[in-house]
Formats: structure tokens, C-alpha cells, sequence
């Protein structure tokens, strides 16, 4: 969801340069804006403009409250594959407002049994193929899919064949961005 809520850091907090993907430190009393906080993460922008992304495990430096404790999640009625899709529904773009799934950066979702556990292997791409936070966003995938239950290893791989483009969002996506 975008906001614009103005707060000062509680405490010395390590952010992500955003689109670099540079590891920083912004120091406690910060004043930041957040613009941003979706998929447990939160974007957020300094008074010189600069934009950051504030992991949810740091959340508390904004005053936010972590989310509840993770758990693996649970089979119930859905398939494995359901589940690894609505996980992906989880990951945000820090500067689109839109998941990486109805953005179309996930190119396929692969799940192989393999003895009585899963392993995941997910090709993505991105918007851009220079972009810095790549890695940010294929870890975020990983760790998602890592937390279902009975996945033993979720492989996520940054590909740009065939190249992103704006064609490639879902209907939803491309509305909410104004591209309708």
C-alpha cells in the first residue's frame, strides 16, 4: 500500500539503496518517509530524496510491529503449487506497488518431487535488466517459497529471455498502474 507517513528511525537501521541494491546504514533519528509497505517490507524515502528498503525484521526502527511469527504454512485444501503461487503474490517491487507475479516477472514455477519433499525452481526476470535489486527481490522469492511446508529447497534464477515488457502484467496490474 502507498502511504506517506513521515516518521524519524528509532535506532541505527540497515536499508537496501533502492534501485542500486547497495547495503547502508541509515543512522538512528533519520527523518524518513514511508512511501511504501507491502509484502512485509517498507520503502522508504530520506529528506534528500534518496530512496531505501527497510526489511520487515527492522520494521521496528519505524515503529512498525513485526507481523505475526512466521509458520511453515499449512497444506490444508490447497495444492503445493497453489500455495508457491500465493507466496509469490507475497513480493513486491520496492518502487512498483504491484507483486512480482501480476507484474510477469515470473517466467515458470517448476516443482519436482524429490523423495518425499519438493524442491521449487523459479525463473524471473525484471523490469529492468540492469536494475541493482534484483538479487533483493530473487531472495525475497526464496525465502518465501522456503516457508511452505514440505518444500526442501526453493532454486530461484534471474533470467531476461524473453525481455520484460509492459504487455507481460496482468490486466489488474496494468489498471492499477494507470497503463489503461
Amino acid at each position: 500500500m502507498y502511504s506517506r507517513e513521515p516518521v524519524a528511525l528509532t535506532r541505527e537501521t540497515r536499508v537496501i539503496q533502492i534501485p542500486e541494491g547497495i547495503p547502508a546504514l541509515l543512522p538512528e533519528g533519520e527523518r524518513v518517509l514511508i512511501t511504501q509497505q507491502l509484502g512485509g517490507s517498507y520503502t522508504v524515502m530520506t529528506d534528500r530524496g534518496a530512496l531505501y528498503r527497510i526489511d520487515e525484521q527492522d520494521g521496528d526502527s519505524l515503529g512498525k510491529e513485526p507481523r505475526a511469527e512466521r509458520s511453515a504454512m499449512e497444506e490444508g485444501d490447497s495444492t503445493l503449487e497453489d500455495q508457491v503461487w500465493a507466496q509469490l503474490k507475497k513480493c513486491y517491487d520496492p518502487e512498483i506497488p504491484v507483486n512480482v507475479v501480476d507484474l510477469g516477472l515470473i517466467y515458470s514455477c517448476e516443482i519436482t518431487d524429490d523423495g518425499g519433499a519438493s524442491v521449487v525452481d523459479i525463473k524471473m526476470t525484471l523490469t529492468a535488466p540492469g536494475c541493482g535489486m534484483g538479487p533483493v527481490l530473487a531472495q525475497d522469492v526464496k525465502n518465501r517459497i522456503d516457508e511452505i511446508r514440505g518444500v526442501r529447497e526453493a532454486l530461484v534464477e534471474i533470467v531476461f529471455d524473453p525481455p520484460w515488457n509492459q504487455n507481460m502484467m496482468t490486466e489488474a496490474a496494468r489498471l492499477q498502474l494507470g497503463f489503461m
